[in-house]
């Protein structure tokens, strides 16, 4: 699309689907859960050796959570990190939007 001759595409609303990432409806709800567990980490002001300790995990897996590495991660390891660190999680299953050609997963922080 042009505007006043610059030249932009209008995101989907998932940046890696936007760059090409196969995995891409994988990788975007994983970032919002981790992004949620590192704020929750944050606000305990702990160590890495001490979060490894919490959530069961080695120091460098905590260093890869914090960094963003979350391909050894799997949502299922994500959720149980947020009940870890005392959060309530609420799964809601409904049919899919008609605006949407397929259902999808929507994370609300």
């Amino acid at each position: 699309m042009k505007k006043d001759n610059i030249e932009y595409t209008i995101s989907s609303g998932n940046v890696y689907k936007d760059l090409g990432f196969a995995d891409a409806e994988e990788r975007l709800p994983k970032a919002k859960l981790a992004m949620k567990i590192n704020d929750l980490i944050d606000d305990r002001h702990l160590n890495q050796t001490e979060i490894a300790k919490l959530l069961g995990i080695t120091q460098p897996k905590v260093s890869a959570l914090m960094n963003g590495n979350l391909a050894g991660f799997s949502l299922e390891k994500l959720l149980k990190f947020l009940i870890l660190l005392n959060q309530d999680i609420s799964i809601i299953v409904k049919e899919k939007s008609k605006r949407t050609a397929v259902g999808q997963l929507n994370i609300a922080i």
